[in-house]
């Protein structure tokens, strides 16, 4: 057997790192889940939040008919969602429902191995404060959700931008987080400074400054509008761009500033990623960061690719989970090669190989 061959620490950090990366993906899957939520109206659907009982669906009709009725109270229903009846109701709750669900078991996931891991002493070297950080940021990933859910349960008939941007911010850092972990848990290593680490720490920065720009993007619904590519309405500058007062609600709030910002912040990534490239071939890299430098580049071309198609095509649901799907593909490629950049694997494992 492999692990038999490997010294014990090596063994520990393994069965460690697994666990990491299998949370790892569960979080990725639990933000395309909440992009389908948001691109379907679907987030609003239940409007009280139960920790405890919330696991639990709808077992007769007169649970669904209460539900049905608690929703029918909300301004998403009353101005825009009117003509729903309960098998209608039905179709958006089950999306929600299956999203709050999904967090619980991520929080399961992660809690009993980690307790596991605590007792058995395998979370050394750091790993214990990295994961007790994570596991506070998960907690605190919760109560955002709902306080997110909350602005759209008042005169509003979606939920606050600034709030859903915040709350996928917050998954993106726990999932970069838990990405980078799984990679040092599984491929442990001795630390090294390259000169392109640097550069790509810049990248990582503003593929999430982009990411974050398309969440008010999506907060506001404004990739129905100015669907038309490169030019805004035949305009450069959309028409009334900065027309809000005070200037900065613009950049948050007017559907123009924040269209524009949003492609043009996806452009500089396209943009960047060849930068990285060419640079990575000027410094001879080989190997594993070499190999993710190339796909950083060919997945940012894709992921503009598929941000044009969702904007002349106004957002259809495949385009635009498609869409989620390659910003978290560009930002993991991204952190691969960061710490490709700055770990050189151990020789004992034959992990080292992979």
């Amino acid at each position: 057997m492999m692990f038999n061959r490997l010294p014990p620490e090596a063994t520990k950090t393994f069965s460690v790192g697994m666990w990491l990366a299998l949370c790892t993906g569960m979080v990725a899957f639990m933000i395309l889940l909440g992009g389908a939520t948001r691109l379907t109206d679907s987030g609003l659907s239940i409007v009280d939040w139960r920790p405890l009982t919330g696991i639990f669906p709808p077992l007769n009709e007169a649970d669904w008919i209460n539900l049905y009725e608690k929703y029918k109270s909300t301004a998403e229903f009353q101005r825009q969602n009117f003509w729903m009846g309960p098998e209608d109701f039905k179709s958006i709750f089950w999306l929600e429902f299956l999203h709050r669900v999904m967090g619980r078991i991520i929080g399961v996931a992660f809690v009993f191995p980690f307790l596991w891991f605590l007792i058995s002493r395998k979370l050394t070297g750091g790993l214990l404060l990295k994961c007790s950080l994570i596991l506070a940021l998960g907690c605190v990933q919760g109560y955002m959700g709902w306080y997110m859910v909350q602005s759209g349960l008042t005169e509003r008939t979606d939920v606050s931008q600034y709030r859903l941007a915040a709350h996928l911010g917050l998954a993106m850092i726990i999932f970069m987080a838990l990405l980078w972990l799984s990679l040092t848990t599984l491929w442990p290593g001795e630390k090294r400074k390259h000169q392109l680490s640097k550069v790509t720490q810049v990248f990582i920065v503003i593929v999430f400054t982009t990411t974050i720009a398309g969440a008010f993007v999506a907060g506001i619904d404004a990739g129905l509008a100015y669907n038309t590519f490169p030019l805004m309405d035949d305009r450069y500058l959309p028409e009334g761009w900065l027309q809000m007062e005070p200037v900065w609600r613009n950049f948050f709030e007017n559907t123009a500033t924040v269209q524009f910002i949003h492609r043009h912040l996806g452009m500089f990534v396209v943009i960047f990623a060849i930068f990285l490239w060419v640079r990575a071939w000027q410094k001879n890299l080989t190997g594993r960061a070499k190999c993710a430098a190339n796909l950083v580049a060919i997945i940012a071309f894709m992921q503009m690719g598929l941000g044009i198609t969702t904007l002349l095509t106004e957002v259809p649901l495949i385009f635009g989970l498609m869409h989620q799907a390659g910003a978290l593909c560009v930002i993991s490629l991204s952190v691969w090669m960061l710490y490709e950049l700055t770990t050189e694997r151990c020789k004992y494992s034959k992990l080292a190989k992979l």
